[in-house]
C-alpha cells in the first residue's frame, strides 16, 4: 500500500508539473473557479510561502532523510492508514525532490514547480497536497491511538 500510494503521488505530481510547464509557463493565471481556484505557474526555490530560497540543498537533504526514514519503518507497518499516510509523505517528498534534482539551476538547487492557487494561501502542487493531507491523516491516526502495527496504543 505504501509503495502504491507513493508511486501514485509521484506519477501524478510529475505529470501535472510537466503539463504546467508546457502549458502555463509565461502565461497569466488561469481562473478555474473565479478567484477561488487558479492555475498559476510559479518557480519556487524555497519551501512553503517561498521561505528559505537559499536553503534548497538543505530541503533536498531533508527530503532524502525523510524518505530513508519512511523506507526503514515500512517493514513494521501493519496499518493501512499508516501505510497510506507514510506513502503520501514519501511520494510528496520524492515529487519535490525530483524537481530539486533535475530542474534549473542544477542538482540539489533546482526550483519546485508550484501551480495550484487558492485565496490566502501560497501556490502549491500535488506533492505539497499529499504531504499536508498525509500529515493530517497521521494526526487523526495518532489521536485515535492507532500504532504503526495497526494495534491500538494504550497508556
Amino acid at each position: 500500500m505504501l509503495v502504491a500510494v507513493a508511486l501514485g503521488v509521484v506519477a501524478l505530481d510529475v505529470a501535472t508539473k510537466v503539463w504546467v510547464v508546457a502549458s502555463l509557463a509565461g502565461e497569466p493565471a488561469v481562473e478555474v473557479v473565479g478567484r477561488w481556484l487558479r492555475l498559476t505557474y510559479v518557480r519556487n526555490p524555497g519551501a512553503a510561502f517561498n521561505l528559505g530560497g537559499g536553503l534548497t540543498v538543505v530541503f533536498s537533504l531533508v527530503a532524502i532523510g525523510v524518505s530513508i526514514a519512511i523506507i526503514r519503518v515500512a517493514p513494521r507497518l501493519g496499518s493501512v492508514g499508516w501505510a497510506v499516510a507514510l506513502g503520501g509523505i514519501l511520494g510528496g517528498a520524492l515529487g519535490n525532490l525530483i524537481d530539486r534534482l533535475f530542474r534549473d539551476p542544477g542538482v540539489f538547487r533546482g526550483y519546485v514547480v508550484d501551480w495550484i492557487q487558492v485565496p490566502n494561501f501560497p501556490v502549491f502542487n500535488v506533492a505539497d497536497s499529499a504531504i499536508v493531507c498525509s500529515a493530517a491523516l497521521m494526526v487523526v491516526l495518532s489521536l485515535r491511538g492507532i500504532g504503526l502495527d495497526g494495534r491500538r496504543v494504550t497508556g
